[in-house]
């Protein structure tokens, strides 16, 4: 059966070549099964499979107790080979899913190119001016920024196999191909399929930061410095077949930012020492890939022929490109010593390493001096490349974040005024600390005596403005302030800033994350732009970031929503009021219950204005993976990211007409009382969370660097938002995704509101994209399964909470069915219903087994129940998708 799978062989359908490729890599997997652990194992594994497909298939409850009794039947040694086989399966039919949308089926690579021409082709077609779509592309500004995920499990080595295997695949379809060339390919998917059979699947050891970073770093190096200058070509193409214009060469519509070691919310872990040290492996791994690109070109750029000016530059050597290209060479070889010297303790003198000017004032003389020369497809090859990677990546590759709690602080001032003897900053009101604070701003004495010792948390707070404050500007994006509830909070951050010496103005951005939060986000910004030294400080540009995890945690995903359109909304008029220029920084993750939602919908849905100045995001863990990880997917994903964003600021999205907003005001309201009141009213709540999930085995795993919690206790308000979200998917109720979302639709609908909720659904995109994504958790979550968890581990007490919840379920799935018109879920997206069924098959029993294990565990602890469970946890992750 192995061999069966011929290249560019026969007539496909959309979706016929990945089934075939599934098929193809289970079939491998199969085979490595067999050969490591016998025939017998592997007619165990198909044996549970064809259980799984009968018991899905029709509900047979005869196949469903026959798989319930051969998965408890497993001993100790069977339990991890069995999960693995399920798990390693998901996995490859991720790969081969992520490989179609970037298949030459699917127009591949050239699909970016499809979807920018179509866009702007459509855009014209609607009026829009070719000089508007130039305008548009020229004030691009697409900042993505990479954070570390405490549920990605996935070992560096193994993504690494798993991207291969993509490779091999597009390798595959290419047409031409001999029968040795795909009997190569062939045995290149075994050797990697038998490679992650027998490896290891996850870290023994949790994480470092800087090890997340690393992993950060490696994304760029594999995919990114790929994809950056790919996607300008495919832009620069569009715009030229559509708008008969050009990229500018100074053009940087797309750049890259980090939380990875930088991020010290609530992760203390994450210390000004480690952030100093991945600060300088960041321009140490800049560095390393630009000498590549360097070397590269001096073996390439052998011309003689050239403007007057490079000569001079390369005294008159006779091969003149080289000579300037040789010195550059050497002057990256240099930095890679100092930076080296400064990671093995040195305090090298950072300014003499080279500047992203430095880099790219030889390179553009190169460029110059052949496309005057006659040369021009020679300036348009790797040359241009990489001066569009320097434009992007800097000399820094990505521009870290610092983020911290504003408890820290308030705590560091606190301590400050009170060795000062000017009383206690923390017990003072807002109006105190606000005239304090800009008294303090105003002086030009410092205010941080050199005699004073802070206390250990003081005093790293302070090591890490010192260590800003030592940074070029381009290493950093911003200063992220974490819980911001008041203006106080900002004008802090800004004094201690000043106080540790910083030379330069960094952007200090207020994260708003509560429901509360978002509420007074407003009140927040506009006493800030009231502030005369705030006003001039920031020279008529400010960046909010609004969060969408703990704002849906708070109060559920759609009082959530419309909390932060709201936000959006009112942040964009004060600012516009003021003449100030507004970036708004989403803090999204990549679940439904964390703002995620496609790319294209979730930014049509955002409000007017909200992308004028540009789209600055989050990008998490498995998301990182699944729309960066290759560089395919990545040049989609800038391409996608690039038609949303100009045709969102070329023809407005509509605004929500009053009586809309009304009626979404009731349903904001109404879902979260109903949300509260299972999450915090409800006293046997968080006892059955605790029973009916793997919230507790999940943060003792060695996952991410972060802990699970913010602080102690064991209360649902200090558990982060993503192990909330994790937890509750591994069971497959998908709670926070879904509660109180359909009871206040349900209530619109019985008060008479059905024909403007399809008016809604059908004239305001984002709504429309609210019920799309409740459909999408309403198809994942399954209620039989959540009952077997229940069955298996929560006492008998408590299983009324659990069939409540189930029936609540139920109901909201027919209520937005009743709002679609749709007779099933997904209705107008079949391939994505069909996916999940397929899906379900493999991952069904991963859940099954998972509840068995930790029933076990719970009674008597054991190693290898533990690695068992972790197999699963992965397993339905990737079954999942968008649910880590």
């Amino acid at each position: 059966m192995v061999g069966t799978r011929e290249a560019g062989s026969g007539e496909r359908s959309d979706y016929s070549e990945l089934r075939s490729n599934v098929s193809f890599l289970g079939h491998l997997l199969g085979d490595t099964i067999a050969a490591a652990n016998g025939p017998e194992f592997l007619d165990l594994v198909e044996k549970i499979r064809r259980l799984s497909k009968s018991a899905r298939a029709g509900g047979e409850d005869a196949a469903h107790a026959e798989l319930l009794a051969v998965l408890r039947a497993l001993d100790n040694q069977q339990l991890v080979p069995v999960a693995r086989a399920f798990s390693q399966f998901l996995n490859l039919a991720n790969i081969a899913d992520q490989h179609h949308t970037v298949s030459r089926q699917m127009d591949p690579l050239f699909s970016a190119s499809r979807n920018l021409s179509g866009n702007f082709e459509a855009l014209l077609e609607e009026g829009v001016p070719a000089e508007s779509i130039v305008d548009a592309v020229a004030a691009l500004r697409i900042d993505l920024v990479l954070t570390a995920h405490p549920t990605e499990i996935m070992r560096r080595t193994l993504i690494h196999k798993q991207t291969e295997i993509g490779r091999c695949l597009s390798q595959l379809e290419l047409g031409g191909l001999t029968r040795r060339e795909q009997e190569q390919l062939h045995t290149r998917l075994r050797e990697l399929i038998a490679q992650i059979w027998y490896g290891d699947d996850f870290r023994t050891e949790r994480p470092s930061p800087v090890d997340e970073a690393k992993w950060g770093f490696a994304v760029v190096e594999d995919s990114l410095w790929r994809a950056v200058p790919e996607y300008m070509r495919r832009l620069d193409a569009a715009l030229q077949e559509c708008c008969g214009s050009r990229l500018p060469l100074e053009a940087a519509p797309v750049t890259f930012g980090s939380w990875m070691g930088s991020d010290r919310d609530g992760n203390p872990n994450v210390t000004a020492e480690v952030t100093s040290e991945v600060l300088w492996l960041s321009r140490w791994q800049a560095i390393q890939l630009y000498l590549q690109d360097v070397t590269r070109l001096v073996e390439e750029l052998s011309m003689t022929v050239c403007v007057p000016a490079l000569a001079e530059a390369a005294d008159g050597s006779h091969e003149p490109y080289r000579a300037v290209l040789r010195r550059l060479r050497e002057q990256l070889k240099g930095d890679l010593q100092t930076i080296e010297a400064a990671l093995a303790g040195a305090s090298p003198d950072s300014a003499s390493l080279l500047t992203r000017e430095d880099l790219w004032q030889p390179l553009s003389l190169c460029y110059h001096s052949l496309q005057a020369c006659g040369m021009q497809v020679i300036a348009d090859g790797a040359l241009l490349d990489l001066l569009r990677r320097v434009r992007c990546f800097g000399v820094h590759l990505l521009r870290h974040d610092i983020r911290q709690d504003s408890a820290r602080h308030t705590e560091a001032l606190s301590e400050l005024t009170t060795w000062l003897g000017l009383g206690d900053y923390a017990a003072w009101d807002e109006d105190a600390r606000c005239a304090f604070l800009r008294q303090e701003l105003a002086s030009r004495r410092p205010l941080v005596p050199p005699r004073w010792t802070p206390s250990e948390a003081v005093a790293e707070v302070l090591a890490t403005f010192a260590v800003v404050a030592r940074q070029p500007r381009e290493a950093l994006g911003a200063y992220v302030i974490s819980m911001a509830r008041q203006a106080s909070d900002v004008l802090a951050v800004h004094l201690l800033l000043r106080e540790a010496g910083c030379p330069f103005d960094l952007p200090v951005v207020p994260l708003f994350e509560t429901l509360d939060d978002l509420s007074r986000a407003r009140e927040v910004v506009t006493a800030l732009l009231a502030d005369p030294w705030y006003r001039g400080h920031i020279q008529g540009q400010l960046m909010v970031m609004i969060g969408y995890s703990d704002s849906a945690k708070d109060a559920g995903v759609l009082a959530a929503a419309w909390a932060q359109y709201r936000a959006q909304e009112e942040l964009l008029a004060v600012c516009a009021a003021s003449d100030v220029r507004l970036t708004l920084f989403h803090g999204r993750g990549g679940t439904i219950g964390r703002g995620g939602a496609p790319a294209q919908a979730a930014l049509l849905s955002q409000p007017p204005g909200s992308l004028e100045q540009g789209l600055r995001v989050t990008e998490q863990g498995e998301m990182i993976r699944t729309k960066l990880g290759w560089t395919s997917l990545a040049v989609k994903t800038l391409a996608l990211y690039t038609s949303a964003i100009c045709r969102a600021n070329l023809q407005t999205p509509p605004t929500p007409r009053q009586e809309w907003r009304d009626l979404m005001e009731q349903l904001a309201a109404g879902s979260c009382t109903e949300y509260r009141r299972v999450i915090r009213e409800e006293p046997d709540f968080i006892a059955y969370f605790r029973y009916a999930t793997p919230e507790q085995e999940l943060a003792g795993l060695p996952l991410g660097s972060r802990p699970a919690r913010r602080r102690g206790g064991g209360g649902i308000e200090s558990l982060r938002a993503i192990p909330w979200i994790f937890a509750w998917s591994q069971n497959r109720l998908m709670l926070p995704a879904w509660l109180g979302a359909g009871a206040a639709l349900r209530q619109a609908l019985d008060a008479g509101h059905a024909a403007r909720l399809r008016e809604m659904a059908a004239g305001w995109p984002f709504f429309a994209t609210r019920l799309s994504m409740l459909e999408m958790v309403y198809a994942k979550a399954d209620a039989g399964l959540s009952a077997h968890y229940d069955a298996c581990l929560v006492p008998q007490e408590l299983h009324w909470l659990g069939q409540s919840l189930r029936s609540a379920l139920q109901r909201d799935a027919d209520t937005v069915l009743e709002i679609s018109g749709g007779e099933t879920l997904l209705a107008d997206s079949p391939w994505i219903r069909e996916s999940i069924q397929l899906r379900n098959i493999y991952t069904d029993p991963l859940n099954v087994l998972q509840a068995e294990l930790l029933q076990r565990q719970r009674r008597e602890p054991q190693g290898v129940l533990e690695q068992a469970i972790m197999v699963t946890f992965a397993g339905i992750a990737a079954g999942m998708r968008n649910t880590g």
